[in-house]
């Protein structure tokens, strides 16, 4: 107990009386023990997201469970992320309708999780044109070995048209996610 409630408690204690006192003490205690207790877990903590959202323009990433927004998280795009990913090597991260299409603890990014980029309109899109489409495009956390501060990863557009959490927030969307859901990413 800290100091402050000793220098309170013990003067007072002589004019409360010993009984009152301890009792004082006990409540103090207990008191301690309840908010130092772990919170526990609710439904919003935990929810498993149905779809993702990703809105280029704003920088982030949303989930939700139905209707319901369960998450929101700054994100970092490719090093050009204005527009659709055409290409491969074109360093802009894609738009349009994917899943999630499977899990990799092993990247060289802290966790990352794959788009099932490109689509049917992508891979025409790019045929067209004669280029490959590219593909590897993944939400994942920071590298696991940074060239560069944090702060470069959070404040940059810095990957090559992957979407790019901090590494708690990647914890989270992991968490929160399963294979084969929607997502969404729009301009």
């Amino acid at each position: 107990m800290s100091c402050r409630l000793h220098a309170i408690i013990l003067p007072m204690s002589h004019r409360i009386g010993r009984t009152a006192a301890k009792f004082l003490w006990a409540a103090l205690a207990l008191a301690g023990c309840i908010a130092a207790a772990p919170r526990g877990a609710v439904a919003e903590d935990i929810a498993v997201a149905t779809r993702v959202e990703v809105h280029k323009a704003q920088h982030k990433l949303y989930l939700y469970s139905g209707s319901r927004l369960v998450g929101e998280y700054k994100v970092q795009l490719g090093l050009s992320p204005t527009g659709q990913k055409e290409r491969e090597h074109d360093f802009r991260t894609p738009e349009g309708r994917y899943v999630l299409a499977r899990r990799n603890t092993r990247s060289e990014f802290f966790l990352a999780i794959q788009v099932s980029y490109p689509n049917k309109e992508d891979e025409l899109r790019a045929r067209k044109k004669r280029w490959a489409p590219g593909g590897s495009i993944m939400i994942h956390g920071f590298p696991n070995q940074p060239k560069h501060p944090a702060s470069y990863y959070e404040s940059n557009d810095w990957t090559d048209g992957c979407i790019a959490l901090s590494n708690s927030d990647m914890v989270e969307v992991w968490m929160r996610t399963q294979d084969n859901i929607p997502i969404e990413i729009d301009p």
